[in-house]
C-alpha cells in the first residue's frame, strides 16, 4: 500500500454547543490539517497522487472554513464544530472528490486536525 500526506492550515472561530467550560464561548484557532491518502497502484508517472493535486482537492474545503465562524457554515450550523467533527468533515469532503477523480484508485486513509500545537483529533475508516 502506498501513502502520501499533505498538510495545510487555516484560521477560524467556533464555539462548542452542549459544553460547559471556556470552549462554549466564541474563540478561534489556527488549525492545521494533515490528510494521508492510500492506494495500491501508482499512476503512469509513478505517483500515488501529485502533492499539488491533493492540495487542490483540499483548497475548496479550507477556503470554505478559513476566516469564518465555523458554526455559521453547514453542516456545522447543527453539527458541533469539534476537532473530531472537523476531521470527519475533511475526510468525507476530500475522499469523495478523490474517489471520483482517480476512479477509486486513491482514497483518504486518515485526517488529523490540530486545534493547537499540542492537541489533535484524527478520523479514519
Amino acid at each position: 500500500m502506498y501513502e502520501v500526506t499533505v498538510e495545510d492550515t487555516f484560521a477560524a472561530g467556533h464555539y462548542l454547543r452542549n459544553y460547559r467550560g471556556k470552549c462554549e464561548n466564541p474563540h478561534g484557532h489556527n488549525y492545521k490539517v494533515r490528510i494521508t491518502l492510500q492506494g495500491r497502484e501508482l499512476d503512469h508517472a509513478g505517483l500515488l497522487l501529485d502533492f499539488k493535486e491533493l492540495k487542490q482537492v483540499m483548497k475548496p474545503v479550507i477556503e470554505r472554513l478559513d476566516h469564518q465562524m465555523i458554526n455559521d457554515v453547514a453542516p456545522f450550523t447543527t453539527l458541533n464544530p469539534s476537532a473530531e467533527n472537523l476531521a470527519r468533515y475533511f475526510f468525507d469532503q476530500t475522499n469523495g472528490t478523490l474517489r471520483t477523480s482517480t476512479s477509486g484508485r486513491v482514497s483518504v486513509k486518515e485526517v488529523t486536525i490540530w486545534e493547537t500545537d499540542t492537541t489533535t483529533a484524527r478520523y479514519s475508516e
